[in-house]
């Protein structure tokens, strides 16, 4: 073959790319056909640390792989020695750090009276399969030795055409597993095997191996309650006495060499049933068998190997609503409680996670907090973090805000973990955890440190603390300045709406947005957002919002509407009708601006808001009627002509409400006792929608409802996520 060699970096591995060329020679030695392929072999070297000897590693490369000529040998000591003193790029550290771990079974132990000491082959299966027609004996050793052949992955296809052995194994598992825990885990090891390959799960399925291991698991979780039950009496007896005492010894190592035996069965039933999983439909049936009730039974069980499956299961299952509901029904978070923390490392990962999916069940949460997993949760936070939270806060404590600020102050200019910013910017959505942020120079620290990085997910956090009321508002009068000035269209999207949303949140009393708007020239920069397609949603959201809070202001409403901002306003509106925020929020700023002289007049004379409104009177979504209905009382009152439009509007829709309901009684006279009772009769004045309203989930508007008020739709920031 020609071989052509070329190195590659992958992390601390070297990649071999190579040619085979295959010849067909003629009678004479002639060449008459012939076919090239090529090819690639990774060859990792994770061993290689800076105390690594890299000759000897490079010989030892040359020696294992024959593609490589020992003429290339000074080539691979150089590559070797390259790899070794590389710096890891932190993108390549991070992914490091994130890599997941396969789940396995762990190998089988012999069990007593099945130890082999011959190699199994291949050309001998028909002998294996003669082995199963015989006693439990000849059965355990012919099926071990089909075992051997099929964990490698080389013989599986040829097995797979042996229908013969694979058909007697399939009669041996299911006449026989009651029999012997031994025989039936090595047979289900087998069709485990195959269950590795998804081309294979047909055969698997054909046999109806997934079904028989259901069985088999809800069997042996059974017997498991019997056993336990069995200990707990004898135990319960008199442990005065000698005998009685000896008894309980060997009941007790009889129980856990048992338990040993059912717990490597259950895995190998498991990790099968896992990986058919993989076919939706096939899951849908383990569910209508109780799937979810049998996991978390296991999850009692204090072999690590096996609660790492179960719990990769249960994770692999949480993402369905339906599971999720099941395991709500079986007190799933209670059994995972008592794995927060433990020392294996992946089921750690793997708890937290199904944790995570879980944790968008509300009622779920709740349970969280019963089994006081928040502490928990809070302390593995901190260990991650880098923090030893031995120091800080154990695992019975509840974590301060306090505690979280003096952590972001140690990284100084460092990068803030994601994890922590992130719990930070959710506890800052509640307003006493926002005072305790602010206590002594909490603000300021925050405010220098995510306006000299830019920081989106710090001013995401200050955003959130900005929006309550009370003691921390007053304290962003000296900041006004500095976030209006982030304010322009050179700088990050992303940024400027943290920036942005702060600023639309003060809604203070003492704050002259006047001088603001024009020190920082923020009107024509407010104005070009407006237009639809100017920037993504949420920023123009942002900005209508922004434009309802200094609209409080007689002066910046004046301002804003000698702009032209109504009518832009109102082009919006068209545009995105069918979105609740837009429509509710633009809506707000009409509120605001009717109260003053200036606005008003420019808003019932010179647009066609009121008309806008008047459409919006019926709406399907609540606050839209609110606000509406609050707006053009006050219109009514200042303006006899829309005074008029608008109870003309009132009177007809609530006479085709009326000419509605008498219709349908009418229809309904064949059944006389329909509104006997008074309670039961319809509301003559229920509301109807003229505006097909869009569902949102990642916003929540609330709204101050009398006309003095002065407050303003409000938005509530926070971080969400799932695996």
């Amino acid at each position: 073959p020609s071989i052509q060699l070329l190195y590659k970096r992958l992390g601390k591995a070297l990649v071999v790319h190579y040619e085979v060329e295959a010849s067909i020679l003629g009678e004479s030695g002639g060449h008459m056909l012939g076919e090239r392929k090529e090819g690639q072999k990774i060859i990792r070297v994770k061993s290689l640390s800076p105390s690594t000897d890299v000759g000897a590693l490079a010989k030892k490369v040359v020696e294992e792989c024959k593609l490589i000529p020992p003429s290339r040998l000074p080539q691979v000591e150089q590559l070797l020695y390259y790899l070794q003193n590389r710096k890891s790029s932190p993108v390549e550290g991070k992914v490091e750090k994130k890599e997941k771990r396969t789940v396995k079974p762990r190998e089988l132990t012999p069990f007593e009276g099945m130890e082999l000491n011959e190699e199994a082959s291949i050309t001998r299966v028909d002998e294996y399969v003669e082995l199963l027609y015989e006693g439990i004996p000849e059965k355990i050793r012919g099926s071990a030795l089909i075992l051997q052949l099929a964990r490698n992955p080389d013989n599986l296809e040829e097995l797979l055409h042996n229908e013969a052995a694979l058909g007697a194994l399939a009669r041996v598992l299911r006449e026989d597993w009651k029999q012997s825990v031994e025989l039936a885990t090595i047979i289900i090891y087998i069709f485990f095997c195959f269950s590795s390959f998804s081309q294979f799960h047909g055969v698997v399925s054909h046999y109806k191996i997934g079904a028989l291991c259901m069985s088999v698991v809800e069997h042996e979780l059974k017997r498991h309650d019997v056993w336990r039950e069995e200990l707990r009496k004898k135990n319960k007896s008199a442990p005065e006495n000698g005998s009685l005492r000896r008894d309980q010894d060997k009941a007790m190592r009889k129980y856990q060499g048992l338990l040993a035996k059912q717990e490597q069965l259950l895995r190998v039933s498991l990790y099968l049933l896992l990986n058919l999983a993989e076919d939706t439909r096939t899951e849908l049936k383990m569910r209508n068998k109780n799937i979810v009730g049998l996991l978390v039974k296991v999850l009692d069980r204090d072999d690590e190997e096996l609660l790492v499956l179960v719990v990769s299961f249960l994770k692999k299952l949480s993402i369905f609503l339906e599971n999720k509901n099941d395991m709500a029904e079986v007190d799933t978070v209670e059994r995972l409680a008592r794995l927060v923390p433990c020392d294996h490392e992946d089921l750690l990962n793997l708890t937290l996670r199904l944790l995570l999916n879980l944790s968008f069940d509300s009622g779920l949460r709740g349970k969280m907090v019963e089994v006081g997993l928040l502490p928990k949760l809070t302390a593995i936070l901190l260990c991650w973090t880098g923090h030893d939270f031995n120091n800080t806060v154990s695992y019975s404590a509840e974590i301060k805000p306090s505690t979280l600020m003096r952590m972001l102050y140690e990284h100084g200019e460092e990068e803030i973990e994601a994890e922590l910013i992130s719990i930070c910017i959710n506890l800052a959505a509640n307003k006493r955890n926002a005072q305790l942020m602010c206590e002594g120079n909490g603000l300021k620290m925050l405010m220098k440190r995510a306006l000299k990085m830019k920081d989106c997910l710090l001013m995401k956090m200050i955003r959130n603390i900005s929006q309550h009321d009370g003691l921390t508002k007053p304290l962003f009068l000296d900041y006004v300045g500095d976030l209006a000035a982030e304010i322009r269209a050179e700088e990050e999207e992303e940024w400027v709406l943290e920036c942005l949303g702060t600023l639309a949140n003060l809604t203070i009393a003492d704050l002259d947005w006047e001088l603001v708007l024009k020190e920082y020239n923020l009107v024509p920069y407010l104005k070009d957002r407006l237009k639809p397609g100017s920037a993504e949603d949420d920023l123009i959201l942002e900005v209508v919002i922004m434009i309802g809070t200094v609209s409080m202001d007689d002066a910046c409403a004046a301002m804003l509407a000698k702009s032209g901002i109504i009518p832009a306003l109102i082009e919006l509106l068209n545009a995105q009708q069918e979105d609740d925020e837009f429509v509710c929020q633009i809506v707000y700023v009409f509120y605001q601006m009717v109260f003053h002289q200036a606005t008003r007049d420019v808003i019932i004379k010179d647009t066609q808001a009121p008309a806008y409104l008047i459409d919006l009177m019926h709406d399907k979504n609540a606050e839209i009627r609110k606000v509406c209905d609050n707006t053009l009382d006050i219109i009514a009152e200042y303006d006899e002509e829309w005074g008029r439009k608008i109870q003309s509007e009132k009177f007809r829709f609530h006479n085709n409400q009326w000419l509605e309901m008498v219709e349908s009684r009418q229809a309904d006279d064949s059944e006389p006792y329909l509104y006997d009772n008074d309670n039961d009769r319809t509301d003559l004045f229920y509301s109807a929608g003229t505006r097909r309203t869009l569902e949102h989930h990642q916003k929540s508007l609330t709204y101050a409802g009398s006309h003095n008020d002065g407050q303003k739709v409000s938005e509530c920031s926070t971080i969400q996520g799932g695996v």
